[in-house]
């Protein structure tokens, strides 16, 4: 059937011919668009299909060829848009997740490294913890806890540099998670 008749129309009646007659062409032409074979038929056959779900017979203002061309490139190009915005979701959801699992790893490390800090201080010797803890919880100069603790500013200099160094052995398997906080906290 030459789809230039008087008044085109597509009906149950000629389906099956108009089928047969443009299938081949169709399919050829969405694979130019799509580049994909099995992608290509089921375009083909979803516009088919939506002509055959029509209750009356499409009456075309244009020819058949014409109408069944334009309505595969459409169901082509919808696919592709679609399957831009699947992308563009699924990136952004992969961002969010990578987000989330290295913050919550991140917390994680985190609070292994507090309470590693935590039993770091608690193992240190009675004085060196006490001028630890008053000089950098408390934030009290050296010659203040000197004169609180009845100490001369030497021992209290070298009770914090013991302190400093125990706490710094503890600790080094944290310096990148102590790096990334420093750096993460003054940005």
């Amino acid at each position: 059937m030459e789809s230039n008749q008087a008044s085109d129309t597509i009906n149950t009646q000629n389906f099956e011919q108009i089928y047969l007659e443009h299938y081949t062409a169709l399919h050829r032409y969405a694979f130019t668009i799509l580049g994909d074979e099995a992608l290509s038929e089921e375009m083909v056959q979803q516009v088919f299909l939506k002509i055959l779900e029509k209750q009356n017979a499409v009456v075309l203002h244009t020819s058949v060829k014409a109408y069944l061309y334009r309505a595969v490139h459409n169901e082509c190009m919808n696919h592709i848009k679609h399957e831009k915005v699947k992308q563009g979701y699924q990136d952004y959801t992969l961002h969010q997740s990578e987000s989330y699992t290295e913050s919550a790893s991140r917390k994680m490390q985190y609070d292994e490294l507090e309470q590693q800090l935590h039993r770091s201080i608690n193992a240190l010797p009675e004085q060196c913890r006490t001028i630890f803890q008053l000089s950098r919880f408390e934030e009290l100069r050296y010659a203040q806890i000197a004169a609180q603790l009845g100490l001369s500013i030497k021992t209290v200099e070298n009770q914090m540099s013991k302190a400093l160094k125990r706490l710094r052995a503890d600790l080094a398997a944290y310096l990148p998670l102590l790096l990334w906080l420093l750096l993460n906290i003054k940005s």
